[in-house]
């Protein structure tokens, strides 16, 4: 019985260990305080200690876009003073409108062919839908015609090459780039529905059910007189193969998105304001991009040209470095005028309501995050009709993550290489890179918290894009225009 009242007590002693610290130290402060000699010190730790709990730090952040927006600056007056004013709206016309491209308007002509392999994938659907064509043979005819819809830039511009301007060679494969992507969806959508319908026929030959909204769009009285309003009226879903016709594929080739569905998401209504600030940020924006690219970009990626020939690394640096501030803003304003302004314009017009073009990539802590949410119409794609097929064939994903950032790297190399005319790897070495980056980021984060994750997002954004910049203009020079170097 004493032994139980010694433990009783003991245990007292434990769960009151905190409090009488507590109070010794709240005791010996109150003595401090009363003391004749007026303390003022007490136990702290400095603001900048992890320990502080200290985390407003709004002043530093201030001062570091003062800082940043005075170099900036500085570097106009210094691009002003050396170069003058450089900024000619007439020639953005002409490279716009391809005014210098040879005769026929080559780009104009090809972005035009487009429509044949559209009809092609529309008219064997078709087939395969009515089982006039086989599967397998209607499965060939899609592949080859959405390869060939990647080589026909390739080949072309290639053969007439002179007859491309650069922007018009530009517009040429990002167009078929898009349509690649979107075919690729089109025809695998229509499979899964194809083999989904195929199968509910076998599962049952009976008479289809009436769907609840065809009972409350068509539901009649005794009478036969409809009943219910007509904005009560619920919208009947497309279903395979009503969707095969040219309305249903061209809308889908037209909105802001690269995965096909038979139902998309529609708004009700048109907003006229938002959709004139839409309008009004894409025309102020094209005239800010090409500002800066005519009266800081070009400059700057024209000096770097000789310390690239002579491997000069000093200089090389000090040129990556200058061009990379003016390179980041363009790049900056292009991704919202893109994925912002004109997304968000063309989702207004044709009453789109998915408007998750991006997500907060400028908060990743590491270059996976980045690339999922950075461009989410083509992250979207890739999860969809790639990471998922792959890893249900059996393959492990980290392999087909690899698969994901081929292809990515593919169409990149494939961007700037073709209207280049320069069959280089440096942007498709870049997109592979960011495997390896990808595990340098994520050690990062986990080692030293989720800000320095974040820097070598940033770090690999604004420093990787001007390097390959600078590379393949040296590449371009070298090829088309040697003597320059002589």
């Amino acid at each position: 019985m004493s032994h139980d009242t010694d433990d009783s007590k003991v245990r007292y002693r434990r769960t009151q260990s905190v409090t009488r610290a507590e109070e010794i130290t709240k005791k010996e402060s109150n003595q401090r305080k009363s003391q004749p000699d007026k303390p003022c010190h007490r136990p702290r730790d400095s603001l900048f200690s992890w320990s502080s709990g200290f985390d407003n730090f709004t002043g530093l952040v201030n001062w570091g876009f003062l800082l940043l927006t005075m170099g900036g600056f500085r570097l106009v007056l210094e691009n002003f003073i050396k170069y003058g004013i450089r900024v000619d709206p007439v020639q953005w016309f002409v490279v716009l409108t391809g005014r210098n491209e040879g005769q026929g308007h080559p780009s104009l002509l090809l972005v035009l062919y487009s429509l044949v392999p559209i009809v092609i994938c529309l008219t064997v659907e078709k087939g395969l839908a009515s089982e006039v064509i086989m599967e397998s043979a209607g499965m060939v005819v899609h592949v080859v015609n959405i390869i060939v819809l990647v080589l026909i830039p390739m080949v072309v511009i290639h053969v007439k090459g002179q007859a491309f301007s650069l922007v018009g060679a530009m517009t040429v494969c990002f167009v078929y780039c898009i349509l690649f992507l979107k075919m690729w969806s089109y025809v695998q959508v229509n499979l899964w529905c194809r083999s989904e319908h195929k199968h509910s026929k076998k599962r049952s030959s009976r008479r289809q059910s009436i769907s609840i909204a065809q009972l409350q769009n068509d539901q009649v009285n005794g009478n036969g007189v409809a009943s219910g309003a007509e904005k009560d009226k619920v919208a009947i879903l497309v279903h395979y193969p009503n969707n095969l016709h040219l309305r249903d594929l061209f809308y889908f080739l037209l909105a802001p998105t690269l995965c096909y569905e038979l139902n998309f998401p529609r708004t009700s209504r048109i907003r006229k304001r938002f959709l004139i600030k839409r309008i009004l940020e894409v025309v102020i924006g094209v005239h800010i991009v090409m500002g800066l690219f005519q009266q800081w970009m070009i400059p700057s990626v024209r000096n770097s040209l000789v310390p690239f020939s002579n491997m000069d690394l000093t200089k090389m640096t000090e040129r990556l470095l200058k061009l990379a501030i003016p390179n980041h803003l363009m790049w900056l304003c292009f991704f919202y005028l893109t994925f912002h302004s004109f997304l968000n314009l063309m989702g207004e017009l044709l009453h789109f309501s998915d408007r998750n073009f991006y997500s907060d990539w400028w908060n990743a802590n590491n270059i996976d995050t980045f690339w999922r949410t950075w461009n989410m119409p083509v992250h979207k794609w890739c999860v969809r009709h790639l990471y998922i097929p792959v890893v249900e064939m059996g393959y492990s994903k980290i392999s087909a993550s690899v698969f994901v950032f081929f292809i990515s790297a593919f169409f990149h190399e494939y961007l700037v290489s073709v209207p280049l005319k320069t069959f280089k790897i440096w942007a498709f070495m870049g997109m592979m890179a960011q495997i390896p980056l990808s595990f340098v980021s994520k050690f990062m984060e986990k080692q030293y918290g989720a800000r320095c994750g974040n820097i070598v997002v940033w770090a690999s954004i604004i420093l990787g894009q001007p390097l390959a910049i600078m590379m393949y203009y040296h590449d371009y020079v070298i090829t088309n225009y040697n003597d320059v170097l002589v």
